[in-house]
């Protein structure tokens, strides 16, 4: 009773996990995206996603269900056997099963066909030198232990998830929306999450900005490394607002467990919101708001507790004592403002964003600061060390030539009373005249010789 009870939670993990799978319309392209975040989630292989989803649709949910373990007899394998197994694999821990069985097989420790893989393969799990638990020592860097932050706005995470179709595309076509979402690490709080149109960097700004504005700045953010976030002027916005930006290592999912976790949970939204069919994304974000709320941020979560009882993310961040540290309104915008480098030209002007402004004829040929809000670049401020910002308009080419500035006195031609370079070059012509007379010359010292012959 309690292995059929196992086998069938086993099978509804493995029906829950294949849902996004079994969605009806999936094309190619989105069903391969989807088992890529399967894989990532539960470290899966695509092999065997692929040979779940063919067992439900062979078999439905009975097909999901783990056969049934036939243990062998404690004596299957002999003990002396065993420490050569486990010897051979501490020697070469890349060694698989097969190798190891074969290895047995031609010292004569076991005739041919004596040990079947499962069972040296679960003998030597039980004895700790599984290949699993030899990689998880072998391998570098630091454990993926679990960690939480004391307090709120200590530490943010942030994620995007692809969400659904709406039909927002030009005549009504279907687009795919993306949902970016920021939660606080010591709390699970969803600081800001909403659903965009697009899958670029704006997306993250503006919601990191949403958040930021509600609830003050973090100490930390914490980021995978997809370029809607490695991003120059995500750099540029933490360093202004005094935020540490860290980076999770490629490939370690598991470090911002947090968000992923939620991500899952979002999977129950996206299976009703299914059903609703909303036709805007305006609608789409309103109805998550409400689930997000209800569902999320009130509902009691296993990993907060106050007094020996769960407690929601919002009571835990409402509830904590450390105070939000908010900004200026003139500081913030200033922050969210975007940075790019231009040189410029020999009229003093630089190419932006396919226009010309004027940035000033002493700059010329130096390497300016471009400031500028993405919503509106009607003019923007250019910054260079030793200046105080300013502002460059347009360029607006009229019927008459600019006057060429004047030109600095340090730059000015000096007064001489003699040329330094001729009265130098003299000086050189008697040092080489004097060097050459003392210099020996040989046809003089043998027109001597010969005289003395």
């Amino acid at each position: 009773m309690k292995d059929s009870r196992k086998a069938e939670e086993v099978a509804v993990n493995r029906v829950q996990m294949l849902s996004p799978l079994l969605a009806e319309g999936l094309d190619a392209g989105r069903a391969r995206q989807i088992r890529a975040e399967i894989c990532a989630q539960t470290g899966l292989s695509e092999r065997t996603i692929r040979r779940y989803l063919a067992q439900f649709r062979k078999k439905s949910f009975a097909g999901l269900k783990p056969k049934t373990k036939v243990y062998q007899r404690q004596d299957a394998i002999p003990q002396p056997v065993l420490e050569q197994a486990i010897l051979l694999r501490r020697e070469v821990p890349t060694r698989s099963i097969s190798q190891i069985i074969q290895i047995l097989e031609w010292e004569g420790h076991v005739k041919e066909g004596q040990v079947k893989r499962s069972t040296l393969q679960e003998k030597l799990a039980e004895c700790g030198y599984s290949s699993r638990q030899m990689r998880m020592y072998a391998a570098t860097g630091t454990a993926a232990r679990r960690f939480q932050r004391r307090h709120r706005n200590e530490l943010w995470q942030s994620d995007i998830k692809f969400g659904p179709y709406l039909p927002i595309g030009p005549g009504g076509a279907k687009k795919q929306v993306y949902l970016v979402v920021f939660i606080d690490d010591a709390t699970r709080y969803i600081l800001h999450a909403e659903f965009y149109p697009t899958l670029d960097q704006t997306i993250v700004e503006d919601c990191f900005r949403q958040a930021i504005q509600k609830y003050g700045t973090p100490e930390a953010t914490y980021f995978d490394n997809g370029k809607q976030y490695r991003t120059r002027w995500m750099e540029r916005t933490c360093s202004k607002l005094g935020i540490r930006l860290l980076y999770a290592k490629p490939y370690a999912a598991e470090s911002k467990g947090k968000v992923e976790k939620f991500n899952r949970t979002i999977d129950s939204f996206l299976a009703e919101i299914a059903l609703d069919k909303p036709q805007s994304l305006e609608q789409l974000n309103q109805r998550f708001a409400v689930w997000l709320s209800e569902c999320y941020q009130n509902k009691p979560h296993t990993a907060l507790s106050a007094d020996s009882q769960s407690i929601s993310p919002e009571t835990a961040f409402r509830s904590d004592r450390k105070a939000l540290r908010f900004v200026e309104p003139e500081v913030l915008a200033n922050a969210f403002l975007h940075a790019e480098t231009r040189k410029v030209d020999k009229a003093g002007c630089i190419s932006f964003m396919d226009r010309k402004y004027e940035v000033g004829l002493p700059f010329i040929g130096c390497t300016v600061d471009v400031i500028y809000d993405p919503a509106d670049i009607s003019q923007v401020t250019i910054e260079y060390e030793g200046y105080e910002p300013w502002q460059a308009r347009p360029l607006v080419i009229g019927e008459r030539a600019g006057h060429r500035p004047k030109l600095p006195e340090h730059l000015g031609p000096k007064p001489a009373t003699a040329s330094r370079l001729l009265d130098a070059a003299e000086k050189q012509h008697e040092q080489r005249k004097e060097q050459q007379a003392r210099a020996i010359s040989y046809t003089s010292a043998w027109n001597e010789v010969k005289r003395d012959v």
